[in-house]
This record gives structure tokens, C-alpha cells and sequence, in this order.
């Protein structure tokens, strides 16, 4: 990857992210229907590498548990609504009714709010009374206690995320987490995120997490990037580190997969981050708009544990179709944003990768133009690439 100087005797490096870059067809090509699009973690297998990330407006116990029906994962959030309030679904519904000039003042007064222990495993048993997976997050200073509580109630995969996470966090305030101890007290696997980078993507390999999350500030409710100017462009950051997780299987031969959590807003950016060398993908914004999402199409508050977000910001989306319609169609939309899986297949199937560690193989071109290139009508009548 070339350097370039920015100034005097100041050098920066080049990445990329989803938009400059385009896949290659390949010489042979396969049959959608033949492809496999399966992974694993933990020593479980799940047919969807597409997970719903832990924001509030997304994922509660039904949606948890109607992704799990259909063969995915969707990652509940200790530290939201779900775990501080009986009935979650009528302070949705207040902040979804609220007009935008209140919104603030009222998500501030619904986060105020204290986490109460025992909806942690309340709401871990009624996704697993539902004979699906319960996959639950929360930040590294409450990792411990709700670790042992959602452990103690079934929770099968427990995610560890911030904004950025590192091995050697220093504080003079608090204790911070030992990962390493963290992950070997653990029963259930643990998911550890965000880094982007190599080298700290290869620490929390050797601390003993059973998958990675990748990415810092992509999403469509994060604002870290705008708040703090920090993170790596997702292809950069996915194609590193998914590097230091084949050089961590060639030392240990363990297999921990990488997970691109955020900036995908199209079933071609999910099928570019495979590319890239992502096992699964973490998406936001694309189930916010399903009927099954409790925030009914809005995004709104502290979507993510990790989403550096004033509280309070909140941005429409809008429903378009079931949750069934975004991951397997037929769309209703032409933007990309539907029949997710079915593009991912496709994707595999023109580029002759029959299962997702062939897709990791694919060919990638530098390609800024791909987006616009021959889109003149696009633009003109507002429809696919060119709204």
C-alpha cells in the first residue's frame, strides 16, 4: 500500500473504502443456489453471515427471535431500553411518536433510566424459550457482572464492544477489562470489538475471543468519525485484519472469524466486505427498516454500546418491507437494500466462489468510478444508484 507525504516530512497511507472499489467476475461462474453461504463461530454454524447489530431501534426479544427462525444472529443490547424498562414497547413508541424538536429531551430522561440485573435474564429466557440463539452485548466496564448473569441465564455468545478496544487500556479512574481473563473465565464464545487496525486486530486474537468485530465509526448512527476524527475506511480495515487473523490460524491453527460491523448500506457492500475477507457482517441500518424492528423505522439515542452519539440524535429511515422481504426478498425497492441474501449468493455465484472462504479469494479492482459510471438515467429519474 503506497505512502504519500502530506505536508513536510509527513507521510499517510492510502485505504479505501466500499465505494472505490468493484469485484472481478470470474472465469467460472456458479449457480446462486449452489453456493454455501453458511459460517461459524464458537463451533456453532449458522446459515446467515449477516447479523443485526445491538442497536435499540433494531433488535428486541421478537426481532431477536425472528432472525434466529430465519438462521441468523441478532445481538440484543444490555445497556438499552430492553433491559431497563418492563414494557420497552411503549417508550419506543413515545420516542418514535416524538416530534424532532423533543426528541433529545426525551431519549436523555429514557437513558436516565438505571439498568435493572433482572431483565438481563429475563429477556435472554425469552429468546431462548423461543429455540433460537441469544446473542447479548455490553461495554467492557459492566462486561464481567452482565457476563455471569447472561452465562447463568443461556445466553450462547456474548459480545465485549466500545468505540475502540485494546488490550493494553490505560486508566488512573477505573480497572480495566483483562480480556485474556475475560475470555478464559467465559464460558460461552466471546466476541470482542471494534479495532481496525493489524496489529491490535492480532492482540485480541491472542487474548482468546472467539470472533472480532471490525470497524470504527462506519455505521449510519455512529458519529464517531465526525466527534473524534479517528477510523479506517471498512475495506482497509477489513483486509487488515483479516490478515492478522490468518497469521494468528497459521501460528495456533485456530480459525477465528471477522466480523465487518457497519458501513454497508447495499447487498453490494456486504458482498464487497466478503471480498475483503470478512466471515460475517454486522448490519444496522437495513433492519431499522423492517416492519419486525422495534424502533419502527427510526434510528434513534444510543443505538450502539460503542456509537459515540450525542444522546438524542436520531434519523428517520422509514419501513420498507419484512424482515424476511431485506435478507431472502423479492425486493420492493431498488436501492439495494433488500434481498440481501439473494445478492450476496448472486455475488458469489458471477465471481465462481462456492462457499465464503473461496469469496475471501475474489479479485478487487480499484474502481472510484464504479458508482457513477454509465448512471446518467439513474440520476435523472432518482432511481437506484442515482437517488
Amino acid at each position: 500500500m503506497g505512502q504519500f507525504y502530506i505536508g513536510v516530512e509527513r507521510k499517510a497511507r492510502r485505504c479505501y473504502g466500499f465505494d472505490e472499489i468493484a469485484l472481478v467476475p470470474g472465469r467460472i461462474t456458479i449457480d446462486p443456489s449452489d453456493v454455501d453461504t453458511s459460517w461459524s463461530i464458537g463451533g456453532k454454524k449458522f446459515r446467515i453471515p449477516i447479523i443485526a447489530a445491538a442497536m435499540d431501534g433494531v433488535v428486541d426479544v421478537k426481532f431477536a427471535i425472528a432472525m434466529g427462525k430465519l438462521g441468523g444472529l441478532a445481538v440484543l443490547n444490555l445497556e438499552g431500553v430492553q433491559t431497563r424498562y418492563e414494557n420497552p414497547e411503549e417508550v419506543l413508541e413515545k420516542i418514535a411518536m416524538a416530534a424532532p424538536d423533543q426528541a433529545t429531551a426525551l431519549v436523555q430522561s429514557v437513558y436516565a433510566e438505571p439498568i435493572k440485573e433482572k431483565l438481563i435474564a429475563k429477556r435472554i429466557d425469552q429468546i431462548k424459550k423461543a429455540g433460537v440463539p441469544s446473542i447479548v452485548s455490553a461495554i467492557p466496564q459492566r462486561a464481567d457482572r452482565f457476563a455471569e448473569i447472561a452465562q447463568e441465564a443461556g445466553a450462547d455468545i456474548f459480545i465485549v464492544q466500545s468505540t475502540v478496544s485494546t488490550v493494553k487500556h490505560i486508566s488512573t479512574k477505573y480497572k480495566a477489562l483483562d480480556f485474556k481473563k475475560f475470555c478464559k473465565s467465559v464460558k460461552m464464545p466471546v466476541v470482542i470489538g471494534n479495532c481496525v487496525t493489524y496489529e491490535v486486530a492480532l492482540d485480541l486474537l491472542n487474548a482468546g475471543c472467539s470472533g472480532l468485530l471490525v470497524g470504527i465509526g462506519p455505521g449510519a448512527a455512529c458519529t464517531t468519525r465526525g466527534v473524534l476524527g479517528i477510523g479506517v475506511p471498512q475495506v482497509t480495515t477489513t483486509i487488515d485484519c483479516a490478515a492478522a487473523r490468518d497469521t494468528f490460524y497459521k501460528k495456533t491453527k485456530r480459525y477465528i472469524p471477522i466480523i465487518t460491523d457497519g458501513g454497508m448500506t447495499t447487498g453490494g457492500d456486504i458482498c464487497k466486505a466478503f471480498a475483503c475477507g470478512a466471515d460475517a457482517v454486522m448490519v444496522g441500518s437495513a433492519f431499522a427498516r423492517s416492519k419486525e424492528a422495534p424502533g419502527k423505522g427510526n434510528h434513534w439515542g444510543m443505538a450502539t454500546p460503542h456509537a459515540n452519539l450525542p444522546r438524542g440524535t436520531r434519523v428517520r429511515v422509514g419501513v420498507t418491507g419484512t424482515l424476511d422481504e431485506i435478507l431472502f426478498g423479492p425486493a420492493k425497492v431498488d436501492d439495494g437494500s433488500q434481498n440481501l441474501m439473494g445478492a450476496l449468493q448472486t455475488s458469489m455465484g458471477n465471481v465462481g466462489a462456492k462457499n465464503i472462504s473461496q469469496m475471501q479469494k475474489t479479485e478487487i479492482i480499484i474502481a472510484p468510478s464504479i458508482q457513477t459510471e454509465g448512471k446518467v438515467f439513474q440520476v435523472a429519474q432518482r432511481v437506484g444508484m442515482g437517488k
